[in-house]
């Protein structure tokens, strides 16, 4: 009996145990809804993203219900913001109370704001750049709003464009064809001309800067005209010009073209086509100047010497100079007080170097007599030949311009002439002198090792432990590092002595040569460029990228469908490479932004081409590769 009791007791106690645990593996109902509850207000929140709603009045509008609210509006006001943006916050309460305004109008006509943090598709449609940037949209149509940020002035304008018979003003850009282009432009003291494709993405982006620009620069006396040609409808002027690639803008002055090399934006256009519209030559009047030229001055100083602005030679001088003002500053002077410390007549050129970069092995002036000079060509060659001094100091800000001549010695330490640390730079710089004076046929330079820290790294010679070190860039694009050890003229003369007899080993900077490369499309590093890239007996596509480029990002998936595509053709490579950790070993590859894609056709690898102009998708560029390769079977199934 007692052992029934007890092994009743044990059953009941093991039946309470089981019904707890399944009680707590049970969801709870009330648990239950609310999850369920959740889940609805998420799907909500989800659906929320088509629904326009109003914040103090203001709608809000995103990338998925702008365009159907807007589609059957004429007229709506637009604020494009960031939630972060402390001008944006100031402006709320203003455009809360422009909102109110304009709701209240007969008939009302819409205000909204939309976050182009969030709403990227609509920020990239609208070129959106700053914020706050508003707009007004007019039957879809839309219009940068470039007035005060003012309830009256805004309202106001709204007003305006919301009127049945408003039309928008005509573009400050003036439109160019084969009918108006000499008589608009050879009549021109300066104007600015694009050259454009209305598919180009570059051009998109430029139009509104372009615009802005040109409505600025129309309001200054004298005006500076902007002007653009559809160079895909105008093929004629486009070859003229030799236009290839997009956009194309030249400054034509009474009709003569010269290279645009300015900014692309509203503010840098404006400043330096003002720049440019002003004399090439400046005049100097007195003698301190040219002796200040001398004493503080960290670049070539060029003046010509005339008797007056009627001059025969002073004209030539002036068109000359305006042919090369994007290179050099130029100077001119009718002081025979100046002439005189020159040493020289009127009618002279005088090309001469701060007194830094003089030294015993160079004349301290370079002069050129002007009269009877026809052409300017004879002016620009005495500029190229005498601009650098024996050892010139090479910068980032002067290397485009200055230092692109190769062979190219380069000797890197504590480069600094401010007066406590003249001397130091000087005494190795003197050092350099002693060499260069020996080799006319090579440019000598020092630069400064922190402003060059990367091509320093990229040679070796960071870790060096010397002082001073040197290297040798040359034409091919190959780098030549020195042995560090203990600098002076000796050794750097041995160094550019071995490089001359074609003893150095290049240093090449180059990713780990990949173990397996047996896909479509090739990685090409330093190390193999030449074998793969530059290999005669095959064409080769290659793309230089960016790991970091968006563009890059998205031509990805594009260009391994190319290389499946053509996987089978034999004597045709696709391949990539990532300029920013691989050498490329030849200058004809010239990589100025990402990605840049080039065509290394076999036998000629000193010419390539460079895919430009057309669309980065499967179908253009598999169109490139079939214009240009020399080898492609055009039997298999694939093409």
């Amino acid at each position: 009996m007692k052992f029934r009791k007890a092994f009743l007791l044990v059953l009941l106690l093991a039946l309470a145990q089981l019904l707890v645990v399944a009680s707590a593996q049970e969801p709870d109902a009330e648990d239950t809804f609310e999850d369920e509850d959740e889940e609805e207000e998420e799907e909500d929140d989800e659906d929320d993203d088509s629904e326009v709603k109003e914040d103090n009045g203001v709608l809000v509008l995103n990338d998925v219900n702008f365009d159907t609210f807007v589609a059957d509006k004429d007229t709506v006001l637009l604020e494009f913001y960031a939630p972060w943006c402390g001008h944006c916050k100031q402006f709320a309460p203003e455009y809360e109370k422009i909102a109110k305004t304009l709701n209240e109008h007969d008939p009302p006509i819409p205000v909204a704001k939309i976050d182009a943090t969030s709403a990227s598709m609509l920020a990239s449609r609208f070129d959106v750049s700053g914020y706050p940037t508003i707009k007004i949209l007019k039957k879809g149509q839309p219009f940068d709003y470039e007035g005060s940020r003012t309830q009256e002035e805004i309202v106001a304008k709204v007003k305006e464009v919301s009127q049945p018979n408003w039309t928008p003003p005509p573009e400050a850009t003036q439109v160019l064809t084969q009918d108006n282009f000499d008589d608009i432009v050879n009549d021109a003291d300066i104007i600015l001309v694009e050259f454009y494709a209305p598919w180009c993405g570059h051009c998109k982006k430029l139009a509104p800067e372009y615009e802005k620009a040109a409505k600025e620069l129309s309001k200054r006396s004298p005006p500076i005209p902007l002007a653009k040609v559809d160079a895909t409808a105008e093929t004629d002027l486009a070859k003229r010009f030799d236009v290839s690639g997009y956009p194309t803008l030249k400054i034509f002055r009474k009709g003569k073209p010269f290279d645009y090399n300015g900014p692309r934006e509203k503010y840098g256009i404006i400043d330096y086509m003002i720049e440019q519209s002003g004399p090439p030559s400046k005049e100097i009047s007195a003698l301190k100047q040219v002796q200040e030229f001398l004493k503080d001055g960290d670049d070539v100083i060029i003046i010509g010497v005339f008797k007056g602005e009627s001059d025969p030679a002073y004209q030539q001088y002036q068109d000359a100079a305006n042919n090369l003002r994007e290179d050099y500053k130029f100077h001119h002077t009718f002081n025979t007080e100046i002439a005189k410390f020159l040493k020289v007549s009127q009618g002279k050129l005088v090309v001469m170097q701060p007194e830094k970069f003089q030294s015993k092995y160079e004349p301290k002036n370079h002069v050129m007599d002007l009269q009877g000079i026809t052409e300017g060509s004879a002016i620009k060659d005495h500029l190229i030949k005498h601009t650098l001094p024996l050892v010139g100091h090479r910068k980032t800000s002067n290397e485009a311009k200055r230092y692109t001549k190769r062979p190219l010695v380069v000797v890197y330490y504590g480069v600094d002439f401010s007066f406590d640390y003249r001397a130091a730079t000087q005494f190795w710089r003197n050092k350099v002198l002693e060499v260069a004076k020996d080799f006319p046929e090579y440019t000598f330079a020092i630069a400064d090792e922190e402003d060059y820290a990367t091509e320093v790294k990229d040679l070796g010679l960071s870790e060096s432990g010397e002082d001073v070190n040197a290297a040798i860039l040359d034409e091919s694009g190959k780098k030549y590092a020195m042995e560090p050890d203990e600098f002076d003229s000796d050794n750097l003369r041995e160094f550019v002595t071995a490089f001359k007899k074609g003893k150095l080993k290049p240093v090449i900077k180059s990713q780990p040569v990949p173990k397996n490369n047996k896909g479509p499309v090739k990685v090409v590093v330093g190390k193999t460029f030449d074998s793969i890239v530059m290999d005669p007996k095959k064409d080769v596509l290659i793309e230089f990228y960016a790991p970091w480029c968006g563009h890059c990002k998205q031509l990805e998936p594009v260009y391994a469908d190319l290389g499946k595509k053509y996987k089978n053709q034999k004597n045709l490579v696709i391949a990539k490479m990532d300029a920013t950790a691989n050498d490329v070993t030849s200058d004809r590859y010239k990589v100025e932004g990402f990605p840049t894609i080039y065509f290394a056709p076999s036998g000629d690898k000193k010419n390539p081409i460079k895919f430009e102009g057309g669309d980065r998708d499967l179908e253009h560029l598999s169109k490139f590769i079939e214009e240009h390769a020399t080898k492609l079977s055009r039997t298999k199934e694939e093409l």
